[in-house]
């Protein structure tokens, strides 16, 4: 039978540690430090931005929320804000959905 197939042989075995060993982490490093500047750092300032804005929200803005609410602010609390979307409709909503703040006077152009 060894006719068809041939035996197979372990090869010896591979130098433990050394220079080798220390290359292999290299590509990793590099994926790591891409990933680092094409995600993890532009989130993190997308996120400290959007909590500056957030913080900045005061009485008489003109907000858009994250639905796509359009409204001027009436009230804040430490976690809501009241919006006032038509003449008498008022809407509660958390502060955090608040997604951009547009320039006085957008609500009566829309």
């Amino acid at each position: 039978m060894d006719f068809f197939i041939s035996a197979a042989h372990a090869e010896g075995a591979a130098p433990a540690g050394g220079v080798e060993g220390a290359l292999g982490f290299i590509p990793l490093i590099v994926i790591f430090v891409i990933f680092y500047f094409l995600i993890i750092r532009p989130q993190v300032k997308r996120a400290k931005d959007h909590k500056k804005l957030t913080e900045s929200v005061s009485k008489g803005d003109e907000v858009v929320t994250g639905g796509g609410l359009l409204g001027k602010v009436i009230d804040v609390n430490d976690n809501f804000v009241t919006l006032e979307v038509s003449d008498g409709v008022e809407v509660k909503i958390q502060r955090q959905s608040v997604s951009s703040l547009v320039p006085k006077g957008t609500i009566k152009t829309a």
